[in-house]
Order: C-alpha cells, then structure tokens, then sequence
C-alpha cells in the first residue's frame, strides 16, 4: 500500500510538472489559433502515457539507478585504486552517452546535413559513418569530462576554475573550426545530458563525494554534468576542423 501511494505521488508530480506544457499548448491551440484539436482522443490518450512514462521513469530512478550509482561509487572508493576508478568513470560516461537517444538523433540529422550540403558523399555509408564519428567523439568527450571530474573530486579543487577555462577554450577553438559544426558542437553539449546520462552521473559524484573525508557533497559532489555539457563542444569542435 505505501509503494502504490508513492507511486500516486509521483504520478500527481508528474502531472503538476507537465501542466505548464499543457497549459501553454492548450492557449495557443483553443485562444491564439482558434482551433479545436486534432484527434482529440488520441491526445489524451498519448498525455496519460507521458504521465505514466515520466512517473515510472521517476520511480525508476529512485529504486534502481540512484542506488547503483552510490553503491558502485562508495565501492571503488574502498577499493583504493585511482586506475579502477578512472576507468569506470570513462567507461560510465561513454557507455551513457553512446546510448543516449537525442545524441543518435542529432548526429543521424547532423549527417543528413552534411550530406546534403556536400560536405560528404550523399550515400547510407558515408552518413552512417560520419554520424558513427561524431557520437563515439562526443562519447570519448563524456568518458574524459568523467575522468576530469573525478580527479577534480578527489583534490577538492574549485569547479569554477575548470569550467571559465574550458568556454574560454571553446571560444578559442571556435575561431579555427568550420562554420558547419559550430552549431552541431554547441548542441552536443545538451543532448548528451539527458535522460540516462544525468541520473548515473550524478549518482557517481554525490556518492563518491559523500565517500572522501573532507568533501562536502553538496560543494564537491555536483558538477559532473557541467564537464558532460562542456567537453563535447571541444571534441566536436576538434572534430570539424580534423574532419574539415
């Protein structure tokens, strides 16, 4: 009974985190356009299982990801070897990001692009592969800000320092790459933080934060997801002007 009324919780959270969305569309729709909407059932049919989704990937979360991303953290922390740790944070960012939806999406319409602009050969192998290219660069970029992070953690060294310096990088090497990535390499930084990157992720920073004598999760333990956002936009960057 107190699962199913967590459950109805989060399902009215959801719904509460949505209605903005719905309010705004239904305004524009029914006020602004002065139309009725198309196939009404279906849409709400298809709000409900938004709703439904957002809640049982919340509940998700909670149960399953958040848990394993603490323990495995408190674990290699034990463990004592900086080498394990490093590898698992590489091979936890870019096994996040490689499977992450929106970055397979933007680099199959990056592809698209390219192709049509002429900047590749317009034919299934070349899109794929230039699609291939740019998300294991954006993965390996992930894997590294992991890495970086990590590192960062366990010094306890100020992330503001890092994060000024790397736009200041981006800015630099902007002047360098071609017109044609700038955009793609300034979206890769979002669309790899999304839906399965964030939750392990942080999982990993807070966890191990809450690990180390003298780190305070809350200071030490966020951020990861500023290196995640941030490095992509220098690899892919890197990428345009190998590439170009």
């Amino acid at each position: 009974m107190a699962g199913f009324r967590n459950l109805f919780r989060l399902f009215l959270e959801a719904l509460r985190d949505l209605l903005p969305i719905i309010l705004v569309i239904t305004f524009f729709q029914v006020i602004v356009l002065k139309q009725s909407f198309p196939n009404l059932g279906d849409t709400l049919a298809g709000l409900i299982f938004v709703v439904v989704g957002l809640t049982l990937f919340v509940q998700g979360l909670e149960l399953g990801l958040f848990p394993i991303g603490n323990a495995l953290a408190n674990a290699l922390a034990h463990k004592g070897s900086l080498w394990i740790l490093f590898g698992f944070a590489f091979a936890l960012g870019f096994g996040t990001t490689v499977a992450e939806p929106a970055l397979i999406a933007v680099t199959a319409e990056a592809a698209t692009v390219a192709a049509g602009g002429g900047h590749i050969e317009n034919t299934d192998v070349a899109k794929g592969s230039y699609a291939n290219y740019l998300r294991y660069t954006v993965a390996v970029s992930v894997g590294t800000a992991l890495v970086l992070g990590v590192f960062r953690i366990l010094k306890g060294w100020p992330i503001q320092f890092f994060i000024i310096g790397g736009y200041i990088l981006v800015v630099i090497i902007t002047a360098f790459a071609p017109q044609e990535i700038i955009g793609i390499a300034y979206d890769s930084g979002g669309v790899t933080t999304s839906t399965i990157t964030v939750p392990l992720v942080t999982a990993l920073g807070v966890g191990l934060a809450s690990m180390i004598r003298g780190r305070n999760p809350m200071i030490d333990g966020f951020g990861l997801i500023a290196f995640a956002s941030l490095t992509p936009m220098i690899f892919v960057l890197l990428f345009g002007i190998v590439m170009g």
